[in-house]
């Protein structure tokens, strides 16, 4: 039996009512999965002093937030103020995530007054009751060591995923941080979260990278003119039922792409190199996984290169599960099904997944970026599988909504009905950060030398967009790719829904 995660210690920026509310609120009830410790303050009058009804101190004022966090050890702040303005809530958030917290808010204080336990509007989503587990806090402060002052790369920053990772990546005072991207409008709208202003000055503008990673000469440019030290490889195509249909392209973006890139690092000096990879990596059934195990494999590669020629590049990887919250994700295309009045769309009934937020997700990266030594995968502690047709109940109950039908729609090509974070090959090893574990390479490292005469076969036909022989040659370079074949209809299975807008992605 898995032991409940504890509450993550938290400081509550605010000590009047609505941070008082709050206090008692998280108090009051555990699922939050919070423990305040303490409130931070700008009046005077309350400097020293102890709320009453929570009996918290108040231990200093908002310009004292990074010492605070480090001094009583917490791993959550929660912004309480109403009406603070964009920019003072920028510098706390950057504080707060540069001491290694993780950073939520409270909504208006009008919307805290109209409703009887403020801690309702600290989340969008109880992730312990829709995934069974708390959400887990697994950024360390030593992050800071190989971030401040480096000049850091993300490669599909205008993601998700990419996005938040480059809002942690500034907290952390990188001496450049370069957003890459083929999508300039998501580029810019980050640059304006992130900076409070986009395309501004010549300098600013010098940090947007508008880019295709399957562009090799592009990539070769952009690391011999910035000389990124550390890099953080986001981008990718994910959408598992799209890349059945066309492998070429998950070939040219996941596989090629990454080729692309680890071939600069290398060769321009780069010091730590972190792939985002997926679960559908280990015993890949479907293009996706496929590719992304490809992606890893070359990473792996790389390692072993650098390794043997004495380089100082490190290569690693990490494996996301399921992203709540991701775009296109499945919550999120739940959500629009439920606000049209459904049905919900599922595969199957006993369709399992691994979840995990896009905070975990961020965090796992950035932690496998400090503790990689070279050629290892990392995986979250994801706790138990979890059946999707249990997160549609769960999911309407949070917002007191009406229950939906389900329609099954049956597994498409390349999926499984459950998915693993390790292939049968691989061994599990401990890190030192207890909730990550890590695998080595379990491909001959002579297999590393003839990797590019192989793989430049894939291409090849990836290039002439020869979809059959793409998926020959990656048979060929995965023994372990067992392409699933298209399983049989559900009983009274309406085929149309095959198109089930779900992708399955990470």
């Amino acid at each position: 039996m898995r032991s409940p995660s504890p509450a993550l210690r938290t400081l509550i920026v605010g000590a009047g009512q609505a941070g008082r509310s709050l206090a008692r609120d998280l108090r009051r009830v555990q699922d939050f999965g919070l423990e305040p410790v303490g409130f931070v303050d700008d009046a005077p009058e309350k400097q020293g002093g102890i709320d009453l009804e929570s009996r918290l101190p108040v231990l200093g004022t908002l310009p004292e937030l990074a010492r605070l966090v480090a001094e009583t050890r917490a791993q959550a702040v929660v912004l309480a103020v109403p009406g603070l303005p964009p920019g003072r809530v920028r510098e706390l958030t950057a504080a707060a995530t540069g001491a290694a917290a993780t950073v939520r808010y409270l909504p208006s204080f009008v919307a805290a007054l109209q409703r009887d336990v403020v801690g309702s509007d600290l989340r969008a989503l109880d992730v312990k009751a829709l995934i069974g587990r708390a959400e887990l806090h697994v950024v360390s402060p030593e992050v800071k060591e190989i971030v401040a002052g480096k000049r850091v790369l993300v490669t599909g920053a205008g993601g998700s995923i990419g996005s938040e990772l480059c809002r942690q990546l500034y907290a952390f005072n990188p001496g450049a941080l370069y957003l890459l991207d083929h999508d300039e409008s998501n580029l810019h709208r980050l640059q304006l979260e992130i900076w409070g202003e986009a395309l501004m000055s010549d300098e600013s503008n010098s940090d947007l990278l508008i880019a295709d990673i399957r562009d090799r000469h592009r990539m070769e440019q952009i690391f011999r003119d910035l000389r990124p030290e550390v890099v953080f490889h986001a981008a990718a195509h994910k959408h598992l039922p799209l890349l059945e249909r066309h492998p070429s392209e998950g070939v040219k973006s996941n596989a090629q792409g990454t080729d692309n890139l680890v071939h600069a690092a290398t060769r321009y000096g780069t010091e730590r190199f972190i792939l985002v990879s997926t679960d559908k990596a280990a015993d890949p059934t479907s293009v996706l996984g496929a590719s992304k195990r490809l992606a890893e494999i070359i990473v792996q590669a790389a390692a072993h290169d650098a390794r043997t020629q004495g380089a100082e590049t490190v290569f690693a990887a990490v494996r996301f599960g399921n992203v709540l919250g991701s775009r296109g994700s499945l919550l999120t295309v739940l959500a629009e099904q439920i606000r049209a009045g459904g049905p919900v769309t599922i595969t199957h009934p006993d369709a399992t997944r691994f979840f995990m937020t896009i905070e975990e997700a961020v965090g796992l990266v950035l932690e496998a970026g400090r503790l990689a030594a070279g050629g290892e995968i990392f995986v979250l502690d994801m706790g138990e599988p979890v059946r999707i047709v249990d997160l549609v109940p769960r999911f309407t109950r949070q917002y007191n909504l009406p229950e939906v039908p389900i329609r099954f729609t049956g597994l498409r090509q390349g999926e499984k009905l459950d998915e693993t974070l390790f292939s049968g090959k691989e061994e599990r090893v401990p890190t030192g950060q207890p909730r990550i574990s890590s695998t080595v390479s379990h491909v001959d490292p002579a297999e590393f030398a003839t990797l590019p005469a192989r793989l430049e076969r894939l291409y090849r036909a990836a290039k002439k967009n020869r979809d059959p022989k793409v998926r020959e040659e990656l048979a060929r370079l995965l023994p372990d790719y067992r392409p699933a074949p298209q399983p049989p209809p559900l009983p009274n299975q309406d085929l149309s829904d095959l198109a089930s807008p779900y992708p399955d992605g990470y």
